[in-house]
Formats: structure tokens, C-alpha cells, sequence
């Protein structure tokens, strides 16, 4: 193989994980297997989280139907992408459109067959799962409320597919989804504010295109409000142990987020918030190992 294939080959896998958005499916599968040994299933010992196959076929289920999610997502999107991505598409658009879409179904088939391996409710539940997703990103995106709502349900639905499995329903749970649906929520609104001109250009009616910038910064400075009401009732619970530090570190900085978006109004500082809020996410993930120290210290430093 010459060098010039090799390299036209490592150029077609980086931009298929470019649109597949490899780095959050990375931290998709983390997160899931991190709340089903801290959270979900906190009785289980590691070895037992690890080795559940049915765990795994449902991490698959959601890695596959994600994916294809994203490659349906960027089909749609492809005239906004020029305009709020253009390095990004460039990339994307060296694997031509024939192959994604291929690779799309192939997924969607995988998630299903994943789903299958669990039970036909699981399959069932997939089939929906990517039929949601290709109707946000055919329909429902281009609608104000609805669009904003969808894309944070469906963020949050493959941890609730982990949590149905090990039919965990405490309420602290409930709490730290509340807060993930808050803080995903508002890191959209400002994905719309970030996105406005591919918006205007592909005719979305979002929800900044809608209610203006002033009213999209409005609600979201409200959901940051309603941010703290998890927060305060996580901090005070004892359960929660070492990870009470991120949520005093959530705080300042969802207060930052606040106080910047009333002066912000130029695409980059939008683009920034909503990395900060990515990172904040990301950061929460991996603190799931500190909410109950005592289990960090039975399930994986001692097996060391």
C-alpha cells in the first residue's frame, strides 16, 4: 500500500469520526458505565457491571443508534454546517454522502439487533429511539420549543435505558437528571445563539430565530436559576459524598455562564459558553466515581 492511499485512508476514518463525533461516543460509553457501577447499580460489585452482557449490548444499542443519529444530523444540517462549521465539514465532506447514509442504516440495524440481544422491549425501545432521532433532525429541529426540548430529551434518553435496566429508582437520581436536563437545555439555547446564521440561511425556525437573542438569553438565565434547586438538594444529601465538590464547581460556573451571556453577542463567545458547559458536562462524568468514595475504594482500588 503506497503512502498516498494510506494517508487517503487515515483521512476517510477521521472524518467518518468527525461526523459520528467520536469523542462523544467516547464519553457516552464512559458515562454510562460509570453511573451503572456508582449510581445505578451501587450494591453490584465491578466484576459483575463489567461482565453484564446485557449492559453491554445496551451501551452498544445506544453507541450505534447515537451515531447514525449524528450522520442524520449532519445530512440535514449540511447547507448550516457551511456556514457555523466550515473546517468541520470540509473534513465531514471527505467521505462522500452515499457512504454515511450506508453506514447510517448499518448502524440503525446494529442498534435494533443490540436491543434484540437484551429483549424485543429493548428493541422496541430502539426502534423508537432512532426513529426520534431521524424526526428531530428532519422535523422537529426547525421548531422552536418543540426542537429545543427534543434534542435535550434525546441526549439524556440512553441513561435512562442503563437505568431501566437495573431498576433503580431513588430519588437522587430523579434530582441529578433534573439537573442534566437544566444544564443540557441551556447549553442548546446556546448552540441556537452560536448557530443563528446557518439557521437563518436553512430556514429553521429555532428558538433563538423565534424569540430573538434577547429572549433566548432571558430563558436561558432562568433555567440557571432553576439550576440551583438540584444543586442545593444534591449538596445537602450526604449520599453524595466526594462529588459534592463538582457541584460547588457547577455552580460558579453556571453563574459564570450567566453573568457572560448577558454581555456576550458575538458567535465565538457563544461558542465558548457552550464549551464551557461541554466540559462541565464531561467533568460531571467522570465525578460520578467520587459519589461514594467507600465504593471507589471496594470496587477498584482494592481489586488493584
Amino acid at each position: 500500500m503506497n503512502a498516498t492511499k494510506q494517508t487517503s485512508i487515515f483521512y476517510k476514518i477521521f472524518s467518518l469520526l468527525s461526523v459520528v463525533r467520536g469523542y462523544n461516543i467516547l464519553v457516552l460509553i464512559a458515562a454510562q458505565y460509570l453511573a451503572a457501577i456508582f449510581i445505578f447499580s451501587s450494591k453490584n460489585s465491578l466484576k459483575s457491571v463489567l461482565f453484564d452482557w446485557h449492559l453491554l449490548y445496551l451501551v452498544m444499542a445506544s453507541v450505534c443508534a447515537v451515531a447514525a443519529g449524528y450522520i442524520i444530523n449532519n445530512f440535514y444540517d449540511a447547507k448550516a454546517d457551511r456556514i457555523n462549521k466550515p473546517i468541520k465539514t470540509n473534513l465531514d465532506n471527505y467521505v462522500r454522502q452515499e457512504t454515511k447514509l450506508s453506514l447510517y442504516f448499518f448502524l440503525n440495524f446494529l442498534g435494533f439487533f443490540f436491543g434484540w440481544l437484551v429483549s424485543w422491549r429493548a428493541a422496541l425501545f430502539f426502534s423508537g429511539y432512532i426513529f426520534c432521532i431521524w424526526f428531530y433532525s428532519h422535523k422537529l429541529k426547525k421548531y422552536p420549543f418543540i426542537g429545543l426540548l427534543s434534542a435535550t430529551i434525546l441526549t439524556i434518553l440512553p441513561f435512562f435505558v442503563v437505568f431501566v435496566h437495573y431498576k433503580n429508582f431513588s430519588k437522587i437520581i430523579f434530582v441529578h437528571a433534573f439537573f442534566l436536563f437544566l444544564v443540557i437545555m441551556i447549553r442548546e439555547l446556546i448552540k441556537d445563539l452560536e448557530n443563528i446564521k446557518g439557521a437563518i440561511a436553512n430556514n429553521y425556525n429555532t428558538f433563538t430565530i423565534k424569540y430573538g437573542e434577547q429572549k433566548t438569553k432571558r430563558f436561558a438565565i432562568l433555567l440557571l436559576f432553576l439550576t440551583l434547586i438540584p444543586v442545593v438538594f444534591l449538596l445537602i444529601n450526604p449520599a453524595i459524598s466526594g462529588m459534592k465538590y463538582y457541584f460547588y464547581m457547577a455552580m460558579v460556573t453556571l453563574m459564570y455562564v450567566g453573568f457572560s451571556l448577558v454581555k456576550y453577542t458575538q458567535t465565538n463567545q457563544y461558542r465558548k459558553l457552550h464549551n464551557i458547559l461541554k466540559i462541565l458536562l464531561l467533568i460531571g462524568v467522570f465525578s460520578l466515581i467520587f459519589i461514594d468514595t467507600s465504593l471507589l475504594l471496594e470496587k477498584v482500588i482494592d481489586k488493584l
